[in-house]
């Protein structure tokens, strides 16, 4: 294997049928970015790519329950996702969408050029249908219960609860998620990919790194869990899968071919295709030619995803590209496993989610806090779980207290002793070392530790362990302020000023380090540091290189005399009630508890029944609660009083429309405080089996206060 001349890097293709959240960032995209920012601090020739997956069942779902349209769907999350993604410095060279021609154009080929070489079965097959809706089902559309573990909310694609992979036909009481009716079986003739016939060699490329005679990758730098998936699915023998559906929206298959009337392909074959559109796309608009970026040999193809989609880029994908003939395999696939929230999976249907286009209402300017926690705790090898708590913690106690402490003091000091000049220093002059417990130490010893320091950073990005990356950021940053402390030169100016001057010239090239190294995991940040130190903005091209070689040849990275600019503070601190206000968002819009399954519940009795205080009400005042999509502050008139409730049906009703709705309210619900406002009961609602809710209301006319029973 040699040194690649360029990287192509991709991220999984975000699904716009909703917005982005923490758990997407943490799985694809800021381990992604880290990388590319590397790769061109270090002068590589890199593209990274991506682009809105705007195709498949769940838009066109989705858009139903809505009642608007696929592409006016795909519109609205495409551009929200873009926007937060750009927010959160998440530095794509493009970021393109599937539903625009080129894509259609660069799909449809590859089914053209796979369907001329035979390499397609056409199968005849019975596939669950929703005679209500009138729609045949996608997998992830029909739920029922585990065969294998009996959750009784599996997917008809996998279960959730115990990870096994299913198909629709291995559950048991299936329904459609749509309706909520029991599905039928209809007849229905589709493409396959026969992947057993590429298993042979797919086992020998994933367990040897090899194809043919060549070496195309190692396998010991894979991750365990990507290489063990992919032998699981392998041991247990490939079969052939179905490359399209019966769709209204998404890529047509080439309608000259007989059959194709009213056949889309398969979301799962055209999304990684995007990679391919993006990239052309992006070549176009460069003047690059993207061939060399696919296809010649000496580039290495990267892709970063959740572990759910392992087996699509790992064994599929490639079956496809080398069916098609000329395209480079992934050198590598860096797969992440899954962030949780507060102890729980992130749901983006039960409302159990941080999304970043709220966050960054909340929080802004605070990009990089977010981004450190969650490199800080990012699951690249087990699942790992994101409390406000440990964010609150990470911020005040490292971010904070470290990082933006060190570099604060290390500009403060030299603005009020030199000027906020470099100061030059005899190098003669020893200081105390953190590196031998206050010992004695000269200004390139401590260099050389910091070259030293900064490549195994650079070792630890290489393997994709940006988690022991940040930790060794961190530490550098750590041994400069114990260079201060064992020094004291706020101390030692008026007696020992020529001693002050080695130190002080020290910690400025450490400052000046940081700029640079932080800049893959804090790119805002970096950017500040660098205008603090009076530096030019970021070319992005053989800094880092540019940094470790001056530190192995023990040159400076500031030179004496070198004008700083002016200091600040990177960070603030996060209270307790800034934390504790997400807290409370996140139950506020936790729709377990509120939104109930259309499934009875266990039985209860009517003792436990006669505990609930239901009375008739009034909304006499609705107002949307601040920075909350989906809340409602109601003021409820139940005749001798009046009670303040916080709803979340904000998203299927406007509050200038419900002024006057009748309601039942369970009044001895215990009071909650919520967004800041104290919420004294909760109403009734119905949902039907689109999503929609109603008001559950007394006859019109009917008192207010009066019991429920």
């Amino acid at each position: 294997m040699q040194q690649p001349k360029r990287y192509t890097v991709t991220s999984a293709l975000p699904y716009a049928n909703g917005p982005l959240h923490i758990g997407h960032l943490a799985g694809a995209y800021l381990s992604a970015d880290a990388y590319v920012r590397f790769l061109r601090l270090s002068g590589k020739d890199v593209v990274y790519i991506c682009g809105s997956d705007e195709n498949g069942a769940a838009i066109t779902i989705r858009a139903m329950k809505e009642g608007i349209t696929p592409q006016q769907l795909v519109d609205r999350y495409h551009k929200m996702i873009e926007d937060a993604m750009q927010d959160m410095g998440i530095s794509f060279d493009f970021y393109h969408r599937t539903s625009d021609p080129l894509h259609h154009e660069t799909s449809q080929d590859f089914f053209q050029v796979l369907y001329d070489k035979g390499d397609f079965e056409e199968i005849e097959t019975e596939q669950y249908f929703d005679e209500q809706a009138q729609l045949f089902l996608a997998d992830r559309y029909i739920q029922g219960t585990c065969p294998k573990c009996g959750y009784e909310e599996a997917y008809g694609d996998q279960c959730e609860k115990c990870g096994s992979t299913l198909s629709p036909a291995e559950l048991i009481n299936p329904k459609s998620t749509l309706s909520g009716a029991a599905p039928v079986l209809r007849k229905t003739k589709h493409w396959y990919l026969p992947l057993d016939k590429h298993e042979e060699w797919l086992k020998k490329w994933i367990t040897t790194g090899k194809l043919d005679s060549t070496k195309l990758h190692d396998p010991k730098d894979w991750k365990k869990h990507v290489i063990g998936q992919c032998k699981s699915w392998l041991d247990s023998g490939l079969q052939p899968r179905a490359i399209t559906r019966d769709l209204d929206w998404g890529v047509d298959v080439p309608q000259h071919i007989e059959g194709a009337k009213g056949k889309k392909l398969y979301v799962w074959l055209d999304a990684p295709i995007g990679y391919i559109s993006s990239t052309k796309a992006w070549a176009k608009e460069s003047g690059k030619q993207w061939e060399e970026y696919w296809k010649d040999p000496e580039s290495c193809l990267l892709h970063f995803i959740g572990k759910d989609n392992i087996v699509f880029h790992c064994l599929i994908f490639p079956a496809i590209l080398k069916a098609y003939g000329g395209f480079v395999l992934p050198a590598n696939v860096p797969a992440n496993q899954f962030m949780n929230l507060e102890g729980r999976k992130v749901s983006t249907s039960k409302g159990w989610a941080v999304w970043i286009h709220e966050y960054l209402k909340d929080f802004p300017e605070r990009q990089d806090e977010l981004r450190y926690y969650c490199y800080k705790i990012m699951p690249e090898q087990r699942d790992s779980e994101f409390t406000w708590k440990g964010f609150q913690e990470a911020n005040n106690n490292e971010l904070v207290n470290n990082l933006g402490n060190f570099i604060n003091r290390v500009l403060v000091l030299s603005s009020k002793y030199y000027g906020g000049l470099v100061p030059a220093f005899d190098e003669s002059i020893s200081i105390n070392s953190p590196q031998e417990s206050g010992m004695p130490s000269w200004h390139d010893s401590e260099l050389l530790d910091l070259f030293d320091r900064l490549h195994e950073f650079r070792q630890n990005i290489k393997a994709f362990d940006f988690r022991s990356a940040l930790t060794t950021l961190m530490e550098v940053s750590s041994v400069g302020n114990q260079i201060l402390a064992l020094n004291e030169p706020w101390k030692k100016q008026k007696e020992d000023p020529d001693t002050v001057k080695v130190v002080m010239n020290l910690c400025l090239q450490y400052v000046g380090a940081l700029a640079i190294s932080c800049r893959p995991f804090l790119p805002f940040t970096s950017t500040k540091i660098r205008t603090m130190l009076g530096q030019d903005p970021f070319t992005d091209q053989d800094e880092f290189v540019e940094l470790m070689n001056n530190l192995s040849e023990g040159n400076h990275l500031l030179a004496p005399g070198h004008k700083l600019g002016k200091a600040d503070h990177l960070f603030t601190r996060i209270g307790d009630e800034e934390i504790q206000a997400q807290i409370d968002k996140l139950h506020a819009t936790d729709q377990t508890q509120e939104v109930e399954s259309a499934e009875v519940k266990q039985e209860i009795t009517y003792q436990d029944f006669e505990k609930l205080d239901l009375r008739t009400g009034v909304i006499l005042e609705a107002r949307k609660v601040p920075k909350a999509d989906k809340l409602l502050e109601l003021v409820i008139d139940l005749g001798e009083e009046k009670r303040t409730v916080v709803s979340g049906i904000a998203q299927s009703y406007k509050a200038e429309d419900i002024v006057g709705q009748e309601i039942v309210l369970v009044a001895n619900l215990a009071p909650r405080k919520i967004r800041g406002v104290k919420s004294q009961g909760m109403i009734l609602m119905a949902e039907n089996g689109n999503g929609k809710l109603g008001f559950v209301s007394p006859p019109v006319g009917w008192g207010k206060g009066d019991k429920v029973r």
